[in-house]
């Protein structure tokens, strides 16, 4: 009985946080976010973009439905790919997921 009047003395005489310091731990985790998720992501979607409005004809290419193909024609929303002899596939341009080196080995092959 003792300890609970003791308890409730003590926390009725402590002072309470500052607004400041109740939110500084939610401050800390969106900083931790904004470092580890936000920023990185956002410099991948940029590098990204400046790949896809860097785009010329005769690139070898890779969408990202896994379609390796050659850039034969262009339009400000559209990337026409030869993905074979005579065989032409439209797709949108924010779509090319990334450049394809040319393989020797697929060369040879043909």
């Amino acid at each position: 009985m003792f300890i609970l009047d003791a308890v409730a003395q003590a926390a009725a005489g402590a002072p309470k946080p500052s607004m400041l310091e109740q939110f500084m731990p939610f401050i800390f985790i969106f900083v931790i976010f904004y470092f580890f998720l936000i920023r990185p992501q956002q410099r991948k979607a940029k590098t990204h973009q400046d790949f896809v409005t860097n785009l010329k004809r005769g690139d070898s290419v890779l969408t990202t439905g896994g379609i390796l193909g050659t850039i034969e024609g262009l339009t400000e929303q559209f990337v026409t790919l030869q993905v074979s002899t005579g065989v032409k596939l439209r797709v949108l341009r924010a779509q090319i997921a990334s450049p394809m080196e040319n393989n020797k080995e697929d060369t040879k092959k043909k």
